[in-house]
């Protein structure tokens, strides 16, 4: 799947976000490695902390169905391209610390892709646990 399409599957789950609380609706998109798509959405709730990001609803969903193995993950959100929170990094680099990440305005007109390495240098995953 070309970045293109990811980012207009992240566009498109960015409609479906329940954000009555910020007024900040972010949808993602995250391919398996075996070229299958999750999407999702973050969900807020009036207790904040039960607020769940879009990176990780598409990657629950995809650990829920048995996939952990990604390639690229596609953030659609705001005016302009927007990062994961740091929260949302390190579940991704649970599974796939090189994993592509494809930052995107909210329509999709505009973004940049990078390697989730870049957004959390030094991460800790389970390699790190090998020697525990």
């Amino acid at each position: 799947m070309d970045e293109a399409r990811l980012v207009a599957a992240a566009v498109e789950a960015r409609r479906r976000a329940y954000a009555p609380y910020s007024g900040f609706a972010v949808g993602a998109a995250l391919l398996s490695t075996g070229g299958k798509l999750f999407t999702g959405c973050n969900v807020e709730n009036a207790s904040y902390g039960l607020t769940v990001c879009a990176e990780r609803v598409a990657l629950f969903k995809a650990v829920s169905e048995g996939v952990r193995e990604f390639a690229a993950i596609a953030i659609a959100c705001g005016d302009s391209p927007c990062s994961p929170c740091g929260a949302c990094r390190q579940a991704l680099y649970e599974f796939a610390p090189n994993l592509k990440v494809i930052l995107a305005d909210s329509e999709g007109r505009r973004w940049e892709a990078m390697p989730l390495s870049s957004l959390l240098p030094k991460g800790f995953g389970p390699a790190d646990l090998a020697g525990r």
